[in-house]
């Protein structure tokens, strides 16, 4: 594969995409093209660290044919609502937006996908028991892992987060921070993270990229529905929290220790 930009047919727009950025480096600059990304089976959050490039042919795709294709996407998006930069608002405002909305979310969302699961297999079990047993098996743990993760952020870690970014704007005092430094709770999210994205992708496997049976009701569907709506969001979740919220954090903490009150 080619991993230097050759001259091609590509819209101007897409001049700002280069392959040696890394996905997180192109979505935050972009957040309009996750959707796009999301599509073209590339990953942003949990692979965001990696270029661009490399990203492309994980996914097994041609670079240029992406890039152009990301281009199209950039040249609709310029007459459409434009997207929030979350780089641009406080570290107080952006956590607060990932707990009231993919927190929520994502809580409500396991909820209702354990319903789903539940009565698809009473009613399926005899034609597709085996199938929806290791679906079964994929998602209990994800919804036990993901519910621990998220109370660790909500009770330690975004209020740390938050504390710091409060003393720093003038508006609290200086922050207790767990474990001595925010670095420390923020790496365990991110390797949490990792094996996240690692039953999300183990569950697309299992249901052939959630390929509805031909006989599937429409419980079967809205199951699959809810566990493609569940990964979408937990991608841009992550991706707000590993490659904007949590190194803008860490910066600012070395930013208070360096000017000790």
């Amino acid at each position: 594969m080619k991993t230097a930009e050759t001259k091609s047919n590509r819209p101007d727009a897409a001049d700002s995409l280069r392959p040696e950025q890394t996905v997180a480096e192109i979505v935050i600059r972009h957040p309009c093209l996750r959707e796009r990304l999301e599509q073209l089976g590339i990953d942003y959050c949990c692979g965001g660290k990696r270029p661009f490039a490399e990203a492309v042919e994980r996914a097994g795709l041609e670079l240029n044919a992406v890039l152009e294709n990301l281009g199209q996407a950039l040249l609709q998006k310029q007459t459409g609502t434009p997207s929030i930069d979350w780089t641009a608002v406080s570290l107080t405002v952006l956590a607060d937006h990932i707990l009231v909305t993919h927190h929520v979310f994502t809580k409500t969302q396991l909820a209702r996908i354990d319903a789903l699961l539940a009565k698809v297999q009473n009613a399926h079990r005899s034609r597709y028991g085996s199938m929806l047993d290791s679906l079964r098996s994929a998602f209990d743990p994800l919804r036990a892992e993901l519910e621990a993760h998220l109370m660790k952020e909500e009770e330690i870690l975004f209020p740390a987060i938050k504390g710091i970014d409060g003393f720093l704007s003038g508006r609290n005092g200086r922050p207790f921070v767990h474990c001595g430094s925010i670095a420390h709770p923020i790496r365990q999210m991110e390797h949490e993270h990792d094996g996240a994205g690692s039953i999300l992708a183990d569950m697309r496997g299992i249901t052939d990229n959630y390929r509805l049976p031909d006989d599937a009701c429409q419980t079967f569907a809205a199951l699959y529905e809810a566990l493609e709506a569940l990964e979408a969001d937990l991608h841009q979740h992550i991706h707000l929290e590993n490659n904007i919220l949590f190194p803008a954090s860490v910066s600012q903490e070395q930013r208070m220790d360096a000017n000790p009150v």
